[in-house]
């Protein structure tokens, strides 16, 4: 029989870190249907990188709720109870940034933003805002690592669990966890997502 993996060490991403890690979800998000849609022409994905890279400097890491791997191989992207909202302030801040990385998409990425965030659960809860692992390493157990730290904190706090998946294959990988699908979003002239809760787990559930 082949040798078991070892699991992957899981640990916070550090400030010096987020470009790497960032990078590593542009690389998971290559083929995803919403990145595309948000951003039609990305040759070798340094669009999603940097507006993963703006998100996890502004407010996860800070937070300390991004997770990656020792070899930064992917990355899980949380926002803490009540701190997932980004407000007109943190946009106008970040505008010139977030103009250059989106460009004459910008209007149509406003409108989708507000469409998903009008269906957000207005209850205390975790919101994984993206997960990925690069291509070449998926398939050994990295995303259910990344997410463990934090979903073992909503089953010891008895809290719930909220993400927004872009891709109907990963839909069944989620529900492993405990997610399922709430509801659906289609994006203007876009793509559907799929709206998925996690209720907190007891010992033997």
């Amino acid at each position: 029989m082949p040798p078991v993996p070892e699991a992957p060490t899981v640990r916070l991403v550090t400030t010096a870190e987020i470009p790497r890690a960032a990078a590593a979800l542009g690389a998971a998000f290559h083929d995803d249907p919403v990145m595309h849609w948000l951003f039609p022409r990305d040759p070798g994905n340094r669009r999603k990188a940097g507006l993963f890279a703006l998100q996890m400097k502004r407010y996860n890491v800070p937070r300390q709720a991004a997770y990656t791997t020792d070899d930064l191989a992917g990355a899980a992207m949380w926002s803490p109870p009540g701190t997932w909202r980004v407000g007109p302030v943190d946009i106008v801040r970040d505008l010139p940034t977030i103009l250059r990385l989106i460009g004459t998409r910008f209007v149509v990425a406003m409108r989708g933003l507000a469409l998903v965030e009008k269906r957000h659960p207005t209850a205390p809860h975790w919101y994984l805002g993206a997960l990925g692992t690069e291509p070449a390493k998926q398939g050994r157990g990295i995303g259910g690592a990344l997410m463990a730290p934090v979903l073992d904190v909503c089953d010891r706090r008895g809290l719930p669990a909220y993400l927004e998946s872009s891709k109907e294959r990963n839909l069944a990988f989620y529900r492993r966890y405990g997610f399922e699908v709430t509801d659906t979003v289609s994006l203007p002239d876009g793509p559907p997502i799929w709206l998925m809760w996690r209720e907190p787990r007891t010992a033997g559930s």
